[in-house]
């Protein structure tokens, strides 16, 4: 089976201190809190930025400073950064930080109601999207919250406007709006992907009460996990997690009692198509 890569989702743009008071903001916050990732076994930071108050970001200048400071703390690291950005953000200010050319970026493939709110993926501004990804060369990871989207990402492919291979994609389940992360859904969105573009390799990030039934699932169907704040406040319920590194710690150890490889570094950039 392939080795495991796990992904650190250490901030968001939605949780907050008051709900997680263990929340990383800062860069310098980021950063150590990246290394420990890096340490209990995430070979990924999935990387959101927030104002000093703690509010969701999309400045360059901000994006920047949590980078290089990243970087500083863990060289070999892989800095995946948001283009979603808080809901609402202006598709401008989303797409911005691709300038910065990190080594990945996350291009979200459709529109859905998120909570009390619509998260806006207009067709046309998905395309603009992926032509900015092959503009500035950096690798995406294709953002799918229910089984639909896998259909539209593999048009976009036959049309030849996303052509990074092997394409990687996300299963984000258990958003209120978009597909429960409850095992079948796994199971099925793994098969659909496999029939609609070959070769594609896939993670889940499991939403809040779903973070455990889906990493389990992509665990042992050889599919890859999502972990942190971002998605999961708590280490069991009712109980909030002490860092995101206890986090991928659980997964890591998880991963070994079953005989489920981590990826090293070097297999992580191949799995994930980076050179």
């Amino acid at each position: 089976m392939e080795p495991l890569v796990l992904t650190a989702a250490i901030t968001g743009a939605e949780t907050t201190r008051e709900a997680q008071p263990n929340l990383p903001i800062t860069p310098e916050e980021q950063a150590a809190e990246a290394k420990a990732c890096y340490e209990a076994g995430a070979k990924v930071i999935h990387l959101h930025v927030r104002e000093e108050d703690g509010t969701p970001s999309q400045r360059l200048d901000r994006f920047k400073e949590s980078i290089e400071a990243i970087r500083a703390a863990v060289p070999d690291i892989i800095i995946q950064i948001s283009t979603g950005g808080a809901v609402g953000e202006p598709f401008e200010k989303r797409l911005a930080p691709l300038a910065l050319k990190p080594d990945m970026g996350t291009l979200n493939a459709g529109t859905l109601n998120f909570g009390d709110d619509i998260f806006i993926n207009h067709p046309h501004d998905i395309v603009r999207l992926a032509e900015a990804f092959k503009e500035y060369n950096v690798v995406p990871e294709v953002e799918v919250y229910e089984s639909g989207m896998i259909d539209y990402v593999a048009r976009l492919v036959k049309r030849g406007i996303i052509t990074q291979t092997p394409l990687h994609v996300q299963f984000v389940l258990g958003v209120p709006g978009g597909m429960s992360g409850k095992p079948a859904n796994v199971l099925y969105m793994a098969q659909h992907l496999a029939e609609e573009i070959p070769g594609a390799t896939w993670a889940v990030a499991g939403i809040g009460r779903w973070h455990i039934p889906a990493s389990m699932m992509a665990m042992t169907l050889g599919g890859h996990i999502r972990v942190g704040f971002e998605d999961n406040i708590f280490y069991h319920k009712g109980v909030i997690a002490e860092s995101n590194a206890q986090l991928v710690a659980r997964m890591a150890r998880i991963a070994q009692e079953i005989g489920r490889p981590l990826a090293t570094m070097a297999e992580a950039r191949a799995i994930l198509g980076l050179k």
